[in-house]
């Protein structure tokens, strides 16, 4: 009886959290399937039936002083897969030298990697907009992407699953005259397809949803991001008589295609890298 009402209580906590976490997405639904008059003496419960009226409406008119949405969602696109790739294209070898090859300072380039972590991401905006306009990549797409695809957690992420890897494993493979690189391509990278794909889905979530950054380098209207864009419509859509914001939760549930597509395509290798990064 005890272990029933346990097992109960957990399964309402999950729910009472589970339902938490869906309410602001269930209220940008409902609103988006309202027209804007419903909304001004608060937001309906029940969904209604202009959603799809509403998503092409702003698919295929653009706010006053925003770029059109495909567009938008373009940039958003490029940078999100853009910083992913790099990120792993970087983190994985850096992982692999401070894993497998003993060379003095091994560890302290490993901590000085681990460091930057602990630094807030504002503290680095300043020197890296520095950077940045120094190399004249304001206001492009390598300005955008470049100052954001060194990524301290993917490297420790990686490491920290490399160091599972039994040592007998590379013994076994050098005596086979295995190289480095070759180890690396045929051995260690087939076997951590699940981590790969993990960190792929956390980064590109994070470039997906990068705002600040954009924001600082680029004042071009050709290079705005959806999640800059959402700004833009905010100010458009009060600007009218009745303020617009079913328009607005269009947009908001249209951002957040890619990275839910990007999840259920790649979920059961997500899960798999999370549980072999717990394990």
């Amino acid at each position: 009886m005890k272990k029933n009402i346990v097992k109960v209580a957990r399964h309402a906590t999950l729910i009472v959290f589970a339902a938490l976490l869906a309410a602001p997405m269930y209220l940008a639904f409902v609103v988006a399937s309202h027209p804007a008059r419903d909304t001004l003496s608060g937001v309906p419960v029940l969904p209604g039936g202009r959603l799809g009226a509403n998503l092409g409406y702003v698919v295929a008119h653009p706010f006053p002083g925003s770029p059109s949405l495909a567009t938008m969602m373009l940039n958003s696109l490029i940078l999100a897969l853009a910083v992913a790739v790099f990120k792993l294209i970087l983190s994985v070898p850096a992982a692999y030298a401070v894993t497998f090859f003993r060379f003095p300072g091994r560890m302290i380039m490993f901590w000085l990697i681990f460091i930057t972590l602990m630094l807030p991401v504002e503290v680095r905006f300043f020197p890296t907009y520095q950077v940045t306009a120094n190399l004249g990549l304001l206001n492009t797409q390598g300005g955008l992407i470049l100052p954001l695809i060194a990524s301290a957690t993917a490297v420790f992420l990686f490491r920290q699953y490399f160091q599972s890897f039994p040592q007998e494993l590379a013994d076994a493979a050098r005596l086979d005259g295995i190289g480095p690189i070759r180890f690396l391509t045929t051995i260690v990278l087939p076997l951590a397809r699940p981590t790969l794909a993990a960190i792929f889905v956390l980064e590109f979530i994070y470039g997906w949803n990068q705002y600040l950054w954009p924001l600082l380098v680029t004042s071009s209207p050709q290079h705005s991001t959806v999640v800059m864009g959402i700004r833009q419509i905010i100010s458009a859509a009060q600007s009218f008589a009745i303020p617009q914001w079913d328009l607005v939760m269009s947009v908001a549930l249209l951002a957040l295609l890619p990275p839910v597509l990007v999840v259920l395509a790649m979920q059961r290798w997500f899960v798999r890298g999370l549980m072999a990064g717990i394990d």
